[in-house]
């Protein structure tokens, strides 16, 4: 009936104008196609949940003419289905379910609104910005929070075992070797801006280099600083920090005089000088695990430790009311001993010792992907390596090592499937 009703309405007609919405790329994008291992155009169904092991086996799936809600579903059937970190991208409204269902979300700002930046954890304002957001800030980034949690665990772990030293050296006698100021400025002050600069503006590597050396970028997918071979790494050297920081000062002021005129130490002075050794000893770590120096990175670290002689200083000229057995213990008890400085340093250079041994031996006979782009770019040696690239591309081909639990639960959930009869709606 509507094909008569067209046969005779729609003819003999002029043609005026016609207008149209060209749909183009932008600007650094292009299409293409390659054959890896499987490709295939998927187009979604109600059975998608019975595609799901020939969609994961592609190297690219197309899925033709969905729905919002049905993006968000292929998204969630990835991330759950195979327990890999999901990246979702999108520049519109129907993007919004899609990025809000992916575990990062990255927005494209442009002609079809902000809805799609105001879901997204990551915003650009151009598709071929993406390469930048992932290549040069997706490896920092991951690199800065992951040198950050391991060295938190080092710092906390180097002076909180030495308070269990002290019970366990005293019998368990309920007191604290450190004062209580002590304790709260700690993590309060004392130690929190260094790390803070780590996590800001730590760069192993230029941004340059990281656009010309992708590999770089596949230190996060194999978890390389994350892993727990690094985590336990950094907690053993914070147990051998603690007992060099105890045990040292013990052996040095345990039964001998630290002043010319035969001062023996009390608790007060031994936990002033132990807590002195862990400022100087943590702060000292940083400066070795940092790659990049800025000039506000050396005033905090700077400052953390002239901080601590300042705090010193001014809490000791306090009334010993409030001050107690920290009275005057700077001006009068320990800046004119040179037992206290020469411990302090001797103490500093023995906690870092085993990292530098470790990075020395590390570079030197194990060197990862940035030792050797570093050594290339800055030694002047040839940039087309031969021998590097081949080792790039063998190790990029390595599984990764992240995601275990969620790989485990996919699998679980997968034999579960086996022994399930699927039901199919008419």
């Amino acid at each position: 009936m509507l094909e008569k009703v067209a046969e005779m309405t729609e003819k003999d007609l002029i043609l005026v104008g016609a207008t149209a919405v060209e749909d183009k790329l932008q600007k650094g994008i292009c299409l293409q196609s390659a054959q890896r291992r499987h490709e295939a155009d998927l187009y979604y169904d109600t059975r998608i949940e019975f595609q799901r092991g020939l969609a994961v086996d592609c190297a690219s799936v197309i899925c033709c003419r969905v729905s919002p809600k049905q993006k968000a579903l292929v998204t969630r059937l990835v991330k759950e289905g195979t327990g890999r970190v999901t990246l979702g991208i999108g520049d519109g409204a129907n993007d919004v379910g899609m990025i809000q269902e992916a575990d990062i979300g990255v927005g494209i700002s442009g002609v079809e609104g902000m809805q799609a930046v105001m879901a997204s954890d990551f915003s650009v304002s151009q598709f071929r910005y993406l390469e930048r957001l992932l290549v040069v800030y997706g490896h920092w980034c991951y690199k800065r929070i992951a040198q950050m949690v391991c060295y938190f665990f080092y710092k906390n772990i180097a002076f909180g075992l030495t308070l269990f030293y002290f019970e366990a050296f005293t019998g368990f006698s309920g007191q604290s070797v450190y004062d209580d100021l002590y304790m709260i400025l700690f993590n309060v002050v004392l130690t929190s801006m260094p790390v803070i600069s780590l996590g800001v503006f730590e760069q192993d590597v230029s941004s340059d280099v990281c656009l010309e050396f992708p590999t770089l970028y596949q230190q996060g997918p194999r978890n390389l600083f994350f892993d727990w071979y690094r985590i336990l790494g950094w907690m053993c050297n914070g147990l051998y920090s603690s007992l060099v920081i105890f045990f040292l000062n013990v052996i040095v002021f345990y039964d001998q005089a630290y002043r010319s005129k035969g001062q023996t130490t009390d608790m007060a002075i031994l936990g002033t000088i132990m807590f002195t050794c862990i400022i100087c000893a943590v702060n000292f770590q940083i400066c070795l695990i940092m790659t990049h120096y800025t000039w506000i990175q050396h005033v905090l670290i700077w400052f953390s430790v002239l901080t601590w002689f300042l705090f010193l200083f001014v809490y000791g000229m306090i009334s010993p009311a409030y001050s107690k057995n920290v009275f005057m213990i700077l001006t009068e008890a320990l800046a004119p001993a040179p037992v206290y400085w020469t411990t302090t340093l001797l103490v500093t250079i023995a906690c870092t010792l085993p990292y530098i041994f470790h990075i020395s031996l590390q570079r030197c006979f194990h060197p990862m992907d940035d030792h050797i782009i570093k050594e290339i770019k800055y030694l002047k040696k040839d940039e087309k390596d031969q021998v590097m690239w081949k080792r790039e591309k063998t190790k990029a081909r390595e599984k990764t090592k992240i995601g275990v639990t969620a790989r485990v639960d996919a699998y679980i959930r997968s034999l579960r499937g086996k022994f399930v009869t699927p039901q199919f709606r008419g």
